[in-house]
């Protein structure tokens, strides 16, 4: 069996586990039901003397500011693939010449595939950014995760082709996704989330020449980065912030 602790080098100084070989134990939610997952049982057995579980910094990861910004989770902790994803959708809606509050929507809209968890992905993102971002922000990121699978010919939105790969050509979304659809298609804010189905790029391009740097100025207007930095400013969301930043800790 595939165990779930991956050995990583030594920490910098500061963490008291200098000299120690340190152990990353992947969240078992994303390992269950999986030939990866470890029982507790299983992960105590690894300890002996001199080999522990891994707080703090894990020095395979570039280490990041005291006051971490958007744009440093962007280039230090996101997923590459879908941070990049994210910059293309954000630069297609604004080409397109859409308002400034839904290219921040499709700047964030993917931001918990890229730093904590897939499923239900749109409303950990939402829950992730809601206290920097206006409410119309976060409920179009929340409910892009529902829309992605409705078609909407009034602005040229088929259900995405890639899914049918993704998922099989028979899957259907399961009842309650189906009855949050009811809901949000009658919003008054349901445009704002379709714009971010519609600049999601599906095709995804894979073009490396793009950077956080492009939207500063919009990130600077709509999102309120706390001078703490993220992760340390006490709202109720920090410790989501925290996760990314320190994402293999034991506890």
């Amino acid at each position: 069996m595939t165990t779930s602790i991956e050995p990583v080098p030594q920490p910098r100084p500061g963490h008291g586990q200098e000299g120690l070989e340190r152990m990353a134990v992947l969240p078992s939610i994303a390992m269950m039901g999986t030939a990866h997952h470890a029982t507790g049982e299983e992960l105590l057995a690894e300890l002996r003397p001199g080999k522990v579980f891994m707080m703090g910094d894990n020095p395979a990861l570039p280490p990041m500011p005291e006051r971490p910004t958007l744009a440093d989770f962007f280039r230090l902790r996101l997923e590459p693939f879908t941070a990049r994803h994210m910059l293309h959708s954000a630069r297609r809606a604004r080409d397109l010449g859409l308002n400034e509050e839904v290219v921040l929507a499709c700047l964030l809209h993917d931001i918990a595939v890229g730093g904590l968890l897939r499923s239900h992905h749109g409303h950990w993102g939402a829950q992730l950014v809601a206290p920097y971002v206006s409410e119309e922000v976060a409920w179009a990121i929340r409910q892009h995760e529902i829309l992605r699978f409705f078609p909407d010919p009034s602005v040229g939105y088929d259900y995405p082709e890639a899914y049918r790969t993704f998922f099989g050509p028979q899957y259907a979304p399961p009842a309650h996704i189906h009855s949050a659809y009811e809901h949000v298609r009658a919003h008054r804010w349901y445009m704002t989330a379709r714009l971010v189905t519609l600049n999601d790029l599906y095709t995804f391009d894979n073009e490396d020449d793009i950077d956080i740097a492009e939207f500063e100025d919009i990130i600077g207007r709509h999102f309120r980065q706390p001078d703490q930095g993220l992760g340390f400013d006490g709202s109720p969301v920090a410790h989501m912030w925290r996760t990314m930043i320190w994402p293999n800790n034991f506890l």
